[in-house]
């Protein structure tokens, strides 16, 4: 049963060109399980993200399940069931936020965990612009679209980067509610997260990152009560 699937890591390199980014990473997500993958920005975490879904160019195993994921394209990947929200927050601009989602919809024979009942539900915001440009949204906005539609795509593991970068206080709690409500449906989580009170809030484990390489692994308990780590590794 594909929800009943694991994503290991094991001694994982990547590169950018000649530029060798990630230093053998290995690490797991557990089904139906929310990881969080800590660090400040350059230590690697969002190619290690990146790395997993076949964009980068990598050396050592990514495993999901039986399957092995390096070398593959990341449209293989998708298929497979893994998602992946960039930070960038790919919409397509000229099409409605309706439409969107229409994109992201999974073809096949079995019913979908999710539809666009579920995304205006969890977010009423979106069926109020349902019929609006995804261009003219605020940044919230075209976050919560960017969520919705890879989860139209039905994936047993999603992989979010950044996901409350330059949200409004009141929005970081919605996009919180909706990870646990992933969770809740048996959807793993790799969340790549600046913000450590979310991470620490809805984490079951969490990975801290540091110039490509694994520094730390353990509860967000076990994490509160390393201040070494925290203070070599996280805090500004």
């Amino acid at each position: 049963m594909s929800a009943g699937r694991t994503l290991r890591l094991d001694n994982v390199h990547a590169f950018y060109g000649k530029s060798h980014v990630l230093h053998g990473v290995s690490m797991e997500v557990r089904p139906g399980e929310i990881v969080s993958l800590l660090g400040r920005n350059g230590a690697g975490r969002s190619t290690t993200v990146k790395t997993i879904m076949g964009q980068v160019d990598a050396k050592g195993s990514v495993r999901w399940g039986d399957t092995e994921l390096v070398g593959r394209k990341a449209y293989e990947i998708a298929h497979l069931g893994l998602g992946y929200v960039p930070e960038n927050r790919d919409i397509f601009p000229k099409l409605t936020v309706h439409q969107n989602l229409m994109l992201g919809e999974k073809s096949g024979s079995k019913k979908p965990r999710w539809g666009f009942d579920d995304m205006y539900r969890m977010f009423p915001r979106l069926k109020e612009r349902q019929h609006t440009e995804a261009g003219v949204l605020s940044g919230g906005e075209q976050q919560m679209l960017t969520l919705c539609r890879t989860l139209m795509g039905d994936p047993d593991l999603i992989m979010i980067d950044e996901p409350t970068e330059g949200l409004a206080p009141k929005i970081v709690e919605l996009v919180a509610e909706y990870l646990k409500e992933l969770k809740n449906r048996g959807i793993a989580v790799l969340l790549v997260e600046q913000k450590l009170a979310i991470a620490m809030e809805i984490s079951e484990r969490c990975y801290v990152m540091g110039h490509g390489r694994i520094v730390f692994e353990g509860s967000p308990a076990d994490l509160r009560a390393n201040a070494y780590i925290r203070k070599e590794w996280l805090e500004v």
